[in-house]
């Protein structure tokens, strides 16, 4: 059964211990996908945080533009915010998109999408450590590691085409429960790329029903949770949402309505079902 790591104690430090729990060297050029950050936003967790992990595996920071306006959808705005928000203060950052073409990868056994566009200068990197900040999301109902893998690795174009189903002119206007599906293709896509050279890191803090990529988001609606770590992107996001399902906190059930709202729970079903990971895990606190 697939092992999650989880522990109540967030801190930086605890974060690069629970990295070592899982048990895998990652080889080569390794590439660290964080969340940047929309500018206005309150609850993304910040390059001080990560920094411990980034620095135990060596990596280089690594992110993608946006498909929506905002600071973060063209490269030069984007470098920019990555600059005020610290990131390039502590580590090499490198925009995946920053120029074209993007990485096209085909996805023959796609639900929903048969293939997908990622930023180009992802072929550079032999493995990749996935930091997700775990929270709510007014599209998807939550964000962890599937969806850092799928819209998080997409280039400005695949994030279109993603939440488009196929036609990025739909992006807002598609069928919902075919865009999950869709992300959980692009997902398995990524991992497919990598071979399973990969780490996934979930940290459960500031828990806002709204995304990081919300420049005007919510304040966090329950108390924090813990960090958890696995080898297996949907056993750690259905951990995730098992511990908010199981938590007493009085802000819980706005976090559920937030996820059942969106049916967030499809993506993590459509991945296990494509065989990417599974929903059945042994949860081991630390």
């Amino acid at each position: 059964m697939t092992k999650v790591y989880f522990s109540k104690d967030i801190t930086p430090e605890k974060v690069a211990e629970m990295y070592r729990l899982a048990g895998k060297e990652l080889p080569g050029k390794v590439a660290v996908k964080v969340h940047s950050g929309e500018e206005g936003n309150q609850n993304f967790l910040r390059p001080d945080f990560w920094k411990p992990v980034v620095d135990a595996v060596k990596g280089t920071v690594v992110e993608c533009n946006t498909a929506y306006e905002g600071a973060r959808n063209e490269t030069a705005k984007h470098l920019a915010l990555f600059k005020k928000h610290g990131w390039s203060e502590f580590f090499t950052v490198d925009l995946l998109d920053a120029e074209g073409p993007d990485l096209e990868v085909e996805i023959p056994d796609g639900l929903k999408i048969k293939k997908n566009y990622l930023g180009k200068n992802i072929s550079n990197y032999d493995s990749m450590l996935v930091l997700s900040h775990f929270k709510g999301h007014p599209m998807g109902g939550y964000g962890g590691a599937l969806k850092q893998l799928s819209i998080g690795c997409a280039s400005s174009y695949g994030k279109a085409y993603i939440h488009g189903v196929g036609v990025p002119e739909n992006k807002w206007t598609s069928d919902h429960d075919s865009f999950l599906e869709a992300m959980a293709d692009a997902a398995g896509s990524v991992i497919k790329l990598f071979g399973g050279n990969m780490v996934f890191v979930n940290v459960m803090k500031n828990m806002s029903v709204d995304c990081d990529c919300c420049s005007v988001a919510e304040d966090p609606c329950m108390k924090d949770i813990g960090v958890l770590v696995s080898l297996d992107p949907v056993a750690i996001d259905q951990a995730c949402i098992d511990l908010v399902y199981a938590s007493d906190d009085p802000g819980r059930d706005h976090l559920v309505e937030r996820i059942e709202s969106r049916n967030g729970i499809h993506t993590i079903e459509a991945a296990a079902m494509l065989g990417y990971g599974s929903r059945e895990y042994e949860l081991i606190e630390v």
